[in-house]
């Protein structure tokens, strides 16, 4: 079987993560309250595409009667029986920590919930950095390509230094899809430091320290509003010059609630389609809305079967100096 190696093929789309993961070894989901109907759809459609099996826990009769009822074949994956939803967490997340599994995956549960037996300090899956959360979106203008956006389903309202380390597990994560040196955004409402806009301020100081080199394998520029971030010709008409601006491939919102707002715009009014993903743990964490499509819930095992083959060759993770 094929090993993996560092991608040289410049950024991916989704489709090319599913073509980029095909020789690379299965890989083992563990799901923590896996009774959903696209959570088992997804993990139907992995099994069938040799992406990665499941191991099911939850409720068991429950899990079994929803296959059923919506299809899917789940044959292959191994059910553990366990219908309390803290505990189903916390023994999902053990399976990983163990070793038994590769991949930890939100199921029907309260995100606040399976993040706490993340974080768990007996069997969870923290490690010295912050965790953080990076939805992957899938843009098709200028050119077909995957944007980062983070954080908007982890931490609420990161102070200064907690922003920074967002920005460095995107870069990482970025750089593990392609992206050689990731172009990071801090997205504010305007391109000037406001002082009554905070966020302004914590972009420009971000910006500062990646002109000084303290952002190791990225380029950090801010504050930048999100047409200027993402559109050349917006930047062009608005007179905005620097290294991100148009081309950014990493887009740092000043708090959750932007985050999360932009992301579901993205995926419910605009039909855009939208993988999740936690940075920053000892292994890769699949962390969607209850309410996400069962392709968006495949999309993101098919990004966390693909990180997690390319930890092989994990470009050095780097660090705010």
């Amino acid at each position: 079987m094929s090993q993996p190696t560092k991608p040289s093929h410049g950024p991916l789309t989704f489709d090319g993560v599913l073509d980029a993961i095909k020789p690379y070894p299965k890989r083992r989901v563990a799901v923590a309250v896996a009774a959903d109907d696209a959570v088992l759809d997804a993990v139907a459609r992995a099994a069938r595409d040799n992406v990665a099996d499941a191991v099911l826990v939850g409720e068991a009769a429950k899990i079994r009667e929803m296959a059923a009822a919506v299809g899917a074949d789940i044959s292959a994956c191994e059910i553990v029986d366990e219908p309390d939803h803290e505990k189903a967490a916390r023994h999902a997340v053990q399976l990983v920590s163990s070793g038994a599994c590769h991949i930890a995956m939100k199921g029907k549960i309260h995100t606040d919930d399976f993040l706490r037996a993340v974080l768990d300090r007996e069997v969870g899956l923290r490690t010295k950095r912050l965790l953080s959360h990076a939805f992957l979106l899938e843009v098709a203008r200028p050119t077909k390509r995957l944007i980062f956006v983070t954080d908007g389903a982890m931490n609420i309202a990161p102070d200064f230094e907690q922003k920074a380390q967002i920005a460095t597990n995107a870069i990482a994560l970025a750089r593990l899809f392609g992206i050689d040196e990731p172009k990071v955004a801090a997205l504010a409402g305007v391109e000037l430091v406001n002082p009554k806009m905070p966020a302004t301020q914590d972009a420009a100081v971000l910006a500062l320290m990646s002109i000084r080199g303290q952002f190791e394998a990225g380029v950090v520029e801010g504050p930048l509003a999100l047409d200027i971030a993402v559109s050349e010709e917006a930047a062009r008409v608005k007179g905005v010059k620097n290294a991100v601006a148009g081309r950014a491939d990493i887009l740092l919102v000043p708090n959750l609630e932007c985050g999360n707002i932009l992301v579901k715009a993205f995926a419910h009014l605009a039909g855009g389609r939208v993988a999740g993903l936690v940075v920053g743990a000892r292994a890769p964490v699949v962390l969607t809305s209850r309410a996400d499509s069962a392709e968006s819930k495949f999309l993101s095992i098919a990004c966390a079967v693909y990180a997690a083959n390319m930890e092989a060759v994990r470009v050095k993770v780097g660090k705010v100096k």
